[in-house]
């Protein structure tokens, strides 16, 4: 006979299964207007506890070489926490990352080095092409 506890745990781990799957880290993209596709990604904590035992009673006292059915008490409990991360937002070939949550002014002049240079090299080469002509 299986120990009670074990099916506590399989409980538990299968209900923890159906909540959390690939597309709750990764969800569904999504096309938005002017041909964007946006990706929203998450962050997935878990935690999970089981615990049990047999309860004992004055029977072990009177059979100490007999096995006795003792009750078994037990319990199992799980959380879990999803926060978003940010969104993939691809368009025109290229990939960005967007925060969901908002950072410091350094952290966004980093995130914004990419476009300003995008931004900067555009501007030179329209502005070369135009002095050939």
């Amino acid at each position: 006979m299986e120990h009670p506890i074990g099916e506590l745990m399989q409980t538990a781990m299968t209900s923890i299964k159906d909540m959390v799957d690939v597309n709750t880290v990764v969800g569904d993209p999504v096309e938005a207007h002017g041909g964007a596709t946006i990706i929203p990604i998450s962050k997935v904590s878990f935690g999970y506890v089981t615990a049990g035992g047999d309860l004992t009673t004055t029977e072990k006292a009177k059979h100490p070489v007999e096995p006795v059915d003792f009750p078994f008490a037990g319990g199992s409990g799980a959380g879990v926490s999803v926060q978003p991360v940010g969104f993939l937002v691809v368009q025109d070939g290229s990939v960005r990352m967007l925060p969901a949550t908002c950072s410091t002014v350094a952290d966004r002049v980093v995130e914004l080095i990419p476009t300003v240079m995008e931004d900067v090299k555009n501007i030179f080469d329209k502005s070369g092409s135009a002095g050939m002509m």
